[in-house]
């Protein structure tokens, strides 16, 4: 068991483009219930089975475990809801830090999220210039509730 610790953050303009090679991300949800998710997650030419815990701040128990790449690819076309989370995702360091930003297709074109893991919540960190508003304790940014109301059905969000 590991508890994750990130912050989550709306991303404005280009400047973290060209910062790294983006890896196409193909998820679904098994269960999405408010006490936990279960996820399936094909990246490049692996795959995972995830547990996770609700969030209580910006902290949440999650479980990972590998499994064969068939057996993601038939959950997430015949078992997963619908419709499946898609992005690209670009890793790289700025301000000492490890930044994951994600850039989603599909029902959620436009939104794109920054997220960096720390460790502990109290953690100071450098916000690099492209960092827009901080979206952490924001549950519509989940990407289990991306599924339930995709980014382009928002009607009342200042984008």
């Amino acid at each position: 068991m590991s508890v994750e610790i990130e912050r989550k953050f709306l991303v404005k303009g280009n400047a973290w483009r060209g910062k790294a090679e983006g890896i196409f991300y193909r998820q679904g949800y098994l269960s999405l219930k408010k006490e936990h998710v279960v996820r399936i997650r094909a990246v490049g030419e692996k795959a995972y089975l995830t547990v996770k815990s609700t969030s209580k701040g910006a902290s949440r128990v999650e479980f990972e475990y590998p499994i064969p790449l068939e057996d993601a690819e038939y959950m997430l076309n015949h078992l997963c809801e619908k419709p499946l989370i898609e992005k690209k995702r670009y890793t790289f360091e700025s301000g000492g830090m490890t930044w994951e930003v994600d850039e989603f297709f599909h029902e959620n074109a436009g939104l794109i999220l920054a997220e960096v893991e720390l460790s502990s919540e109290d953690q100071s960190i450098e916000l690099p210039s492209w960092i827009g508003k901080e979206v952490t304790g924001d549950s519509r940014f989940y990407n289990s509730n991306l599924i339930r109301k995709p980014y382009s059905k928002w009607t009342n969000y200042s984008r």
